[in-house]
């Protein structure tokens, strides 16, 4: 048998220390582009069909997030398409996956990948309704486009609403939210979008970090430069990714932001919120509230048990982007963390957290924002 393990294709990443015995392949992920994080994986694995495959990732350890790799489960795909768990483990230095492919090629990945390909495939869809136009708002510092959908129709009383994804580029399940999200608010046949579009217009950033997006990064833009450590100062240099973005946010204005992420080690969907910015008042506190709450109700697969200590009063980084953009607009600002490994509460055990789940969530958000729309 010959063995081939490959990741040069978009957002591929993995490097080969040995692949002699499909027992045995020791591999390395490779670091972000002009960075030290890792964590991402994504590669092509052929001419094992039938073999009982060990691959281990040997740096694991030295992940931005090891706590990530306990109770976690790869996932791999014979079309790409349909992606499921194989069985990992983690020993403290190395993540192990054990398969027997079924056909001659298989991908195996971090989390359900979604390319370049299929981001172009989103926003093209979407121009071709008549509510959306498509918009280049900048250059990424690679030159690629920063896509921008806009949904309004120019009337300046509505709410003016932003949802933005991945930021940080390896957190693939944003941009699947982002899918969702998008697809049910061009449905002129879902009443639920219609009545939300009545009230609001709609500002769309799918994918903030396309350059990072197309290298394999976890975390990082093509410069090295985390984009959500970069609202206070964006630069054209650096940051055009968060320059552009915020220079259209003062253009139009904001009553509302969210900024879609996942999270490597919790397992559950959660908000992390802006009570810790200087101008936290018991509007915004109610807002948070009844935002968290609708969605719960709305969608079970959001929870508010679990999620990231709140800042205290005034400590707020507001380098950050929900908590840089819930100051400078004063206005309900939110960050949505989905999971790498399962939803705790209600599991999957062939799937985990999915691409299909992560749309699902997108969809459910158009329900809540129709329920609190009219208190922004």
């Amino acid at each position: 048998m010959k063995l081939t393990i490959s990741s040069t294709f978009d957002a591929g990443n993995i490097e080969v220390v040995n692949a002699d015995r499909p027992d045995n392949i020791q591999l390395n992920i490779r670091k972000d582009t002009n960075s030290d994080f890792l964590q991402w994986f994504y590669f092509r694995v052929q001419g094992a069909k039938d073999h009982a495959c060990k691959f281990s990732l040997l740096n694991a350890s030295e992940a931005a997030y090891p706590e990530g790799w306990d109770n976690y489960q790869a996932r791999a795909s014979y079309d790409r398409e349909h992606w499921f768990q194989i069985p990992t483990t983690y020993d403290g230095k190395s993540l192990n996956m054990e398969l027997k492919p079924e056909y001659d090629s298989v991908y195996i990945a971090y989390f359900a990948p979604f390319s370049y390909e299929q981001h172009l495939d989103l926003i093209n869809n979407a121009q071709l309704s008549p509510l959306c136009e498509l918009e280049c708002i900048g250059q990424t510092t690679e030159g690629r486009p920063i896509d921008f959908l806009r949904i309004d129709d120019g009337d300046p009383s509505k709410k003016k609403l932003w949802v933005i994804a991945r930021q940080h580029p390896g957190e693939t399940m944003a941009e699947w939210f982002m899918l969702g999200l998008i697809e049910r608010l061009l449905d002129e046949e879902d009443a639920t979008s219609v009545s939300l579009l009545q009230k609001a217009n709609f500002y769309l950033i799918p994918n903030m970090n396309v350059d990072g997006s197309i290298w394999g990064n976890l975390r990082v833009n093509a410069k090295g430069v985390n984009l959500n450590r970069e609202w206070a100062e964006p630069s054209i240099e650096n940051s055009p990714e968060v320059y552009y973005a915020k220079e259209k946010m003062k253009e139009i204005g904001m009553d509302f932001v969210l900024d879609v992420h996942g999270d490597e080690g919790l397992p559950y969907n959660f908000i992390s919120g802006i009570e810790g910015i200087p101008s936290f008042d018991e509007k915004l506190r109610y807002l948070s509230d009844k935002f968290i709450a609708n969605w719960m109700a709305i969608n079970p697969d959001m929870q508010d048990e679990y999620g990231y200590p709140k800042n205290e009063p005034g400590k707020a980084n507001l380098q950050v982007g929900s908590k840089n953009l819930g100051e400078e607009f004063h206005c309900l600002s939110q960050t949505l963390e989905m999971p790498f490994k399962q939803n705790d509460n209600i599991p999957d055990e062939l799937v985990g957290w999915s691409a299909e789940r992560s749309i699902k969530l997108g969809e459910s958000l158009v329900t809540n924002l129709l329920g609190i729309v009219d208190d922004l």
